[in-house]
């Protein structure tokens, strides 16, 4: 099994910390889930892209890690018209 980057190993303690962040709040996990995978797909090369995503994600668990936190919100493109 091959061994992973110490970049990696904080990315994989702080899945787990939102997972357990997120253990009290309905509706929460399945959000976690989604935006985990979708952000596995960064290349690996990508590492200022994966920095800035990791800086995001301590923000914002913070933010969940409040008593008063019922949502998260998020920014999406908007699809184009087909």
């Amino acid at each position: 099994m091959a061994r992973h980057s110490k970049l990696q190993k904080q990315i994989l303690a702080l899945y787990r910390q939102f997972l357990q962040a997120g253990r009290d709040k309905p509706g929460f996990i399945p959000r976690i889930r989604d935006e985990f995978r979708v952000n596995s797909r960064v290349k690996k090369t990508d590492v200022m892209y994966i920095e800035y995503l990791h800086r995001r994600a301590q923000r914002q668990l913070e933010q969940l890690r409040d008593a008063n936190t019922k949502q998260l919100g998020s920014f999406s493109k908007p699809r184009p018209d087909s």
